[in-house]
């Protein structure tokens, strides 16, 4: 079946508004980035719009449609974090009807919905649409994932996925099934940021981090589940293994917690840094300087991965077919699902990016 023939079947115009709802967190909205390349690449001239939380636009804004470039043609931020916080307040409603008034600003063809949960399938609802509109969404959950069976009320084409599949095949399949497409194949590897944008990415992370001493390797200990973390004595060997090879230890952290965290173990690492905190938008050309990324199932660590840079990632609890990086020979992955890796075994993936 041609594309064409696929959204017309649907009584889709050939060059349909396109919505996607992909809200949070950070890996979770990279692994939805290579849908907008599968879009593209089949509608060229089509709208396509995103609809995120607000501290997340920056992973869109790369991918924004300009000078020839086809890409996203609006990011509508959404800020329910923030709203929760303060319901009771004016501001709050005048903020939410400015993002409902944005949203509705386009009536939309086909709404494409790969969070499976409430909050995204209500978008999905205030959203304008057209009278034939595919709204396209989960159907069921998958394991290790967030998902709540109440969001299929919200669609119109539910969509069955193996309850084992990769957050980038995921989306994937929803986007395919909303235009009776093919599955795109696996093989086919996924695009994330152009690559122009990627090469542009400057070593010039020094003006973020002063500290900073190339060759550094970053290392993401931190992430949001104790069971996910690797052990402290682990990286205390990781980090003597390398900054005995030349290289600084640079120890990022999040939150008070964490940054206890790469202090205990930067005591034990040779001119191991413990960095100010930085923003998303700064990880991109602190990553972007270091020689090689090793951390835990974390959205920064999947950052490096997408960005197809040297990265090393480690799963402790967590199933590696989930979110492992398989689209470039940048990247190992290590560690699986109540199985850390040893310290060997993420020594010698190092090692095998770095020589």
């Amino acid at each position: 079946m041609s594309d064409l023939f696929s959204t017309y079947s649907k009584g889709l115009p050939s060059n349909p508004k396109i919505l996607l709802v992909k809200l949070s967190s950070l890996g979770d909205v990279l692994h939805n980035l290579p849908i907008v390349w599968d879009l593209r690449r089949r509608l060229p001239h089509a709208q396509i719009d995103w609809v995120v939380e607000e501290g997340y636009v920056h992973l869109l804004e790369p991918l924004l449609s300009k000078n020839g470039f086809s890409g996203i043609d609006r990011i509508i931020p959404f800020g329910l974090r923030r709203w929760k916080k303060n319901l009771f307040k004016l501001s709050t409603w005048q903020q939410f009807f400015a993002f409902k008034k944005e949203l509705q600003a386009t009536s939309y063809d086909v709404i494409i919905e790969t969070q499976g949960l409430l909050k995204s399938a209500i978008v999905c609802a205030l959203a304008k649409k057209s009278s034939n509109a595919v709204i396209s969404g989960l159907a069921n959950a998958t394991e290790f994932s967030g998902y709540e069976p109440i969001a299929r009320l919200f669609y119109n084409q539910a969509v069955q996925v193996p309850t084992q599949c990769h957050a980038v095949d995921r989306s994937r399949w929803v986007t395919c099934s909303a235009f009776d497409w093919p599955l795109v194949d696996r093989t086919i590897a996924p695009q994330f940021y152009p690559k122009d944008y990627v090469d542009s990415l400057s070593v010039n992370s020094g003006e973020v981090l002063k500290e900073l001493k190339s060759p550094y390797v970053l290392c993401f200990h931190s992430t949001a589940r104790q069971a996910k973390r690797w052990s402290n004595e682990h990286w205390i060997s990781l980090g003597n293994e390398l900054a005995s090879s030349g290289y600084q230890i640079v120890l990022p952290w999040g939150n008070a917690a964490e940054q206890a965290v790469s202090k205990e173990i930067a005591l034990h690492v040779p001119n191991a840094l413990v960095p100010p905190a930085f923003s998303i938008q700064e990880a991109f050309s602190v990553i972007a300087g270091a020689a090689l990324t090793v951390g835990v199932d974390t959205g920064l660590t999947h950052l490096a991965a997408v960005l197809g840079k040297p990265t090393v990632e480690i799963y402790c609890d967590s199933p590696r077919w989930k979110t492992e990086g398989y689209w470039s020979n940048n990247i190992r992955n290590v560690g699986d699902i109540q199985s850390p890796p040893q310290v060997a075994e993420v020594i010698e993936a190092s090692l095998s990016l770095l020589n």
